[in-house]
């Protein structure tokens, strides 16, 4: 069948989303053939929508070459290599090893990502040839028999061909919460996926032409979530932008135009004050430690779908954790059942095997049922009723031979019983050891009735035990220690939750809410959250609005989960992270994968954005101190109508070893700081009054050695007086962020001030550099200056986290 014949209802459809379906294509149980496939091939008739984890190669370069920074830096190199010593052009090469670098760690996490999305990538089991096997979403080609099992994400759009009691969960596209029960021939949609049931679909659609392809045509994994670290840079470089071309025009006219100096030397003298300005390395720094974070977290394999996710998670204060494959392993055991009334211990055992034979696509506990009686016996299944996270239990009706038909029921024993049924009692102690307790049912009504538990006959209880993850109690711990309040919000009950999460010592465990006594109304709700910590019951539906209700009280939240009821919560969280055992739709919206599946990889990808947040909080104000007394300096040269201070060469080597060195060995450093927010208020309150006692002491300092020195070599002596100030109020402000000290710290610091000692000392490198102190008076004058400036520091910011905090 080709796809003119499937497109054959004419004219663009009025809902996408819920489009008119075309005829039914062709039911071929067995699939296409191996002949068919190539020939849909050779017609490009296949799915070859290109996933991408990460930014091309040519993206990342013309990302880290063509800025706007780049542009002005390259610009006055370019002047400076035509009227100046190669010296002063030393800060075009230190821009061309930061953007090389740049790219290649930008390159380093493409290839991380790359590996790992392969890894996660969904595989669709399709039927060719009359043989189910998995094959990569991008093999599936028009006509293909797709089969679906709960979880299962529909990759491209296709009609039903086979159904049982299959519901399709279109929220994602649709924004409608309630699953749809899709029958043969109905139309299925690429994005949406299996709640309940079974199945298979025929593809329609494939490529470009489906429609989650259209939908994401223009975005791709990389397109970056909301940062408030980028959002933030994004800001501090636009106000630097409209401080710097006007004190650069200014600049300009001073010195070529009032001092009338020397063509070359003022444009030498204009450049070196023009250039300080530009906080170019912050912009770089930020992607490398971005890209260094994807790395890191990649060989713990834990896949960053989104790079700002790595900051997001850093910020986070509630994590709402799924108990199901979360504190739990996946599997459980059936450790006893407890039969009711009269019932025949043979026969409960029958029952148990057929239910675990009638569902194609067990949940774990059906699978435990599955394990513990593999004897299906020879019952006709007539009718089933799936597993469904808002009903909360599944069924099947049987054909017994002789003995005639009957219905069973498998789910949640207060859900199945009246309130105030006997049985209840003994559930809730089970539940009270931390037993996962299913209760067998007769149904008195058919399973397509509406309320198919009315009346059902309690049959047995079945226990089951659940595997806790040997590494949850000290991911819980590790999170109690970070101030990061841990919510277990599960659809159990309420007690056996709150006895797991006991035996991991939660605390308020001792305390389950049954979600189903929740208020409604967001407020109310929220404060419920936020007074305990484990909840039970919950249906997909509470567990969004439970979310939304703790945002709403302004905290940053995570939701870890595996299965299809988390799918809501996950989009919906700010943080989605998703194990990579876990459904295909929750792997599709969560931001950050576990791809061992192990909870305790958590505190990592934590400890990670935050390493990564406070150190770019701290190296950011290095850069921008810079910038505040670059300007500073650029706008008393021009009302003192003075030669410009610095040249280039100068200004270089003090941001190489102010900057530049030691930014880059912090920015990797490890840090525990919890993320604060307001990261441009948190900088500039730093900053600025560290630029402004910088740009004062330096600026006395020159004007007095500007009144001490006379003669031709003048000019050279109080450049080199001011630049000993400079650089002894920029090792001091280095000093400061460098706290709290640790030996490597420690070492840092002293290694740049012995580089700086060096060049003094060496004769080559003082007429490289142009420094050459004279005599003894003005040097000690100009250190006396750093000392007063330094103290001056120590006060202001100590003042400022006084006033504001750390």
């Amino acid at each position: 069948m080709t796809q003119r014949a499937l497109d054959s209802s004419g004219g663009q459809n009025p809902d996408p989303v819920h489009p008119v379906a075309p005829p039914p294509p062709e039911y071929r149980p067995g699939g296409l053939s191996t002949a068919e496939v190539a020939e849909r091939v050779a017609r490009g008739e296949v799915n070859d929508v290109p996933v991408r984890s990460s930014r091309s190669i040519t993206e990342i370069v013309r990302a880290n070459v063509l800025t706007r920074f780049n542009l002005i830096i390259g610009v006055l190199w370019v002047i400076m290599l035509m009227v100046a010593p190669i010296q002063d052009s030393l800060f075009g090469f230190v821009i061309v090893a930061n953007t090389v670098i740049g790219i290649f760690q930008e390159w380093r996490a493409k290839r991380t990502l790359d590996s790992l999305a392969v890894i996660g990538e969904a595989k669709p089991t399709v039927r060719r040839d009359g043989e189910a096997a998995e094959i990569s979403t991008s093999a599936i080609v028009l006509g293909d028999l797709i089969e679906l099992g709960p979880g299962d994400k529909v990759v491209v759009d296709g009609s039903v061909a086979e159904a049982d009691g299959l519901e399709i969960d279109e929220s994602l596209l649709t924004g409608e919460a309630d699953p749809v029960l899709k029958s043969r021939g109905d139309p299925v949609m690429s994005g949406s996926f299996v709640v309940a049931g079974g199945g298979a679909f025929t593809a329609t659609k494939v490529g470009r032409e489906a429609y989650a392809a259209q939908l994401a045509e223009e975005a791709s994994r990389f397109t970056l979530v909301r940062s408030e670290l980028r959002t933030g840079i994004s800001t501090i470089l636009k106000y630097v932008t409209w401080m710097m071309v006007p004190t650069a025009i200014g600049l300009i006219i001073s010195q070529l135009v009032v001092k009338e100096n020397d063509f070359k030397d003022s444009v030498a003298r204009t450049v070196g004050g023009i250039v300080p300005m530009i906080p170019e390395g912050l912009v770089l720094l930020t992607s490398v430690a971005f890209a260094i974070g994807v790395v890191r977290l990649g060989r713990k394999q834990c896949l960053v779908q989104e790079l700002p996710a790595i900051e997001g998670l850093a910020r986070v204060d509630v994590v709402c954790l799924d108990k199901t494959g979360t504190l739990t392993e996946g599997g459980m055991d059936v450790t006893g059942v407890r039969r009711l009334g009269e019932a025949d211990e043979a026969y409960v055992g029958r029952v148990l095997g057929a239910l675990g034979g009638s569902d194609p696509h067990p949940n774990a506990s059906l699978a435990a049922i599955v394990e513990a009686y593999p004897e299906r016996g020879d019952w006709r299944v007539t009718d089933t009723l799936p597993f469904s996270s808002a009903r909360k239990y599944s069924g099947a009706a049987f054909d017994e031979g002789g003995a005639g038909g009957s219905a069973w029921l498998l789910g949640a024993p207060d859900v199945l019983l009246p309130e105030g049924a006997a049985e209840l009692a003994e559930v809730e102690e089970l539940n009270r050891q931390g037993l996962r307790v299913l209760l067998l049912a007769r149904a008195r009504a058919g399973l397509d009735d509406p309320d198919a538990s009315a009346d059902a006959v309690p049959t047995a209880l079945i226990v089951l035990e659940q595997r806790l993850r040997p590494d949850a109690g000290e991911t819980l711990e590790y999170f109690a220690e970070q101030r990061v309040a841990a919510k277990v919000i599960s659809g159990d009950n309420a007690v056996s939750v709150g006895a797991v999460a006991a035996k991991l010592s939660l605390p308020g465990a001792e305390h389950p809410l049954d979600a189903r006594r929740l208020p409604a109304e967001r407020d109310r709700m929220a404060t419920a959250m936020e007074e305990n910590a484990v909840f039970g019951r919950v249906t997909p539906q509470q567990k969004r609005n439970m979310v939304a209700a703790l945002q709403s009280r302004g905290h940053t939240v995570a939701m870890t989960g595996d299965g299809v009821n988390d799918v809501l919560a996950l989009k919906d969280a700010d943080i989605g992270v998703s194990m990579g055992s876990g459904s295909e739709a929750t792997r599709a919206v969560a931001q950050i994968v576990l791809l061992d599946n192990s909870f305790a990889t958590l505190p990592s990808v934590v400890a990670e954005g935050r390493r990564v947040i406070g150190n770019i909080t701290r190296v950011a104000t290095l850069f921008l101190t810079k910038t505040v007394y670059s300007v500073l300096l650029a706008v008393l040269v021009v009302c003192f109508q003075v030669e410009y201070p610095f040249l280039p060469r100068h200004l270089t080597l003090l941001s190489t070893l102010t900057i530049g060195v030691p930014a880059f060995f912090l920015a990797l450093a490890p840090n525990k700081e919890r993320a604060h927010p307001h990261f441009v208020r948190r900088v500039m309150r730093y900053a600025i009054p560290s630029g402004v006692i910088a740009a004062v002491a330096t600026f006395a300092t020159y004007l007095l050695a500007g009144h001490h020195y006379s003669g031709t070599d003048a000019l050279d002596a109080e450049t080199s007086a001011a630049t000993l100030t400079l650089f002894l109020v920029s090792m001091w402000v280095l000093a400061i962020i460098a706290r709290p000290y640790t030996l490597w710290r420690i070492c840092l610091v002293a290694a740049m001030g012995l580089a700086f000692l060096v060049v003094l000392a060496v004769p080559w490198l003082q007429d490289f550099f142009a420094l050459k102190l004279v005599g003894t008076t003005m040097p000690w004058a100009a250190v006396a200056i750093a000392v007063v400036a330094s103290a001056a520091l120590e006060f202001a910011w100590r003042l400022v986290t006084r006033r504001f905090g750390p």
